[in-house]
């Protein structure tokens, strides 16, 4: 496949484009750099500098590549900031989001497949999460995810879009060349390394959730497990794959969770690092986050059903030990 992938040089992103070029596949990255890194597109895809929201643009640039397919990972993705300033949120996510399905549109290319979040259902009503379960997001990324992935549903419907909604849980973990670098750091197990590294308390926002320990509760998943799904799911859009439509006429999203279905609260992954690490790391209890649900755990079992995808490092040493061992070969993270 000729793949597009949008937001390739960003954390989750460039560990998909070195699958896929692992794979055999043929890779552009589209990525405006504002929070991703060239140093973190893999040799061997081609890196174009701009933006996905730009109809006519991307619709050059899929017919001038010959694009099959595009895994959309750009987003903007902070809850905290969400809450805050959602009109970002709506403008970036959802706004942008249109702006690749027209350009798509234009160029004739109607195969996606979509990065999106769990913060969709916002406060479950059980766990693990069933992707049948209402989708009620409680934050403002949480609803521009929702809003992009009704938009793919549409176009899907009127336009004949073959898609796959992968809603994750928490990614974390590194391949052997690419990891997870913020400025800032806003995700529970890079922060946990980088205060390990740096000798300094880090902050738990709120220890009284309804959970065993009053922290909250999430499902971690090893980056290079949403790699391997993003593949299988590409493979999925194909024209003459069952899975995501007929051969022509309206086609509906396969709507899949990614996760261990294994929770682990704030407290337990300090811990886990703290062993990994190999001494404590301090830690003090802030407010808590506005947006953030007690708990949210997936059921994956729909994408084993439907894409023969099960995750494969789902342990915590393998997620954090991956993570440690990135940030020890990476002291300075990536050059630019």
């Amino acid at each position: 496949m000729r793949i597009l992938v949008t937001g390739g040089a960003g954390y989750i992103g460039s560990v998909s484009v070195e699958a896929f070029l692992a794979a055999g596949h043929d890779v552009t990255v589209l990525d405006d750099l504002s929070t991703g890194h060239r140093a973190a597109v893999a040799e061997g895809a081609t890196l174009e500098v701009g933006t996905y929201a730009d109809s006519r643009a991307v619709a050059q640039l899929l017919e001038r590549r010959q694009i099959d397919a595009v895994l959309h990972c750009a987003a903007k993705s902070l809850v905290g900031e969400s809450m805050v300033d959602p009109a970002k949120y709506f403008r970036e996510n959802v706004g942008g989001g249109i702006g690749l399905l027209e350009g798509m549109r234009l160029a004739g290319v109607k195969r996606i497949v979509l990065s999106s979040t769990a913060a969709t259902y916002g406060m479950p009503e059980r766990t693990p999460i069933l992707e049948t379960d209402p989708v009620r997001p409680i934050n403002a990324y949480g609803e521009s995810k929702r809003c992009v992935e009704a938009a793919i549903t549409w176009y899907g419907h009127g336009y004949g879009f073959r898609s796959v909604i992968l809603r994750y849980f928490n990614a974390a973990g590194a391949s052997r060349l690419f990891g997870e670098q913020h400025a800032p750091e806003t995700h529970l197990i890079p922060a946990v390394l980088i205060a390990a590294e740096e000798s300094r308390e880090m902050t738990i926002y709120g220890d009284d959730y309804p959970t065993a320990d009053g922290t909250c509760v999430r499902d971690y998943i090893h980056v290079e497990d949403l790699a391997a799904a993003h593949l299988l799911a590409l493979v999925a859009t194909d024209a003459g794959d069952p899975r995501t439509g007929p051969t022509s006429g309206p086609c509906q999203p396969v709507i899949c969770n990614l996760g261990n279905g294994n929770g682990f609260s704030n407290r337990e992954i300090v811990a886990a690092a703290e062993t990994i690490v190999g001494h404590a790391i301090p830690v003090k209890i802030g407010p808590r986050r506005a947006g953030d649900p007690a708990v949210l755990v997936a059921s994956a079992e729909r994408a084993g059903r439907e894409l023969g995808w099960h995750p494969r490092q789902g342990n915590l040493e393998n997620v954090i030990g991956s993570a440690w061992e990135w940030r020890r070969n990476h002291p300075s993270g990536y050059a630019d």
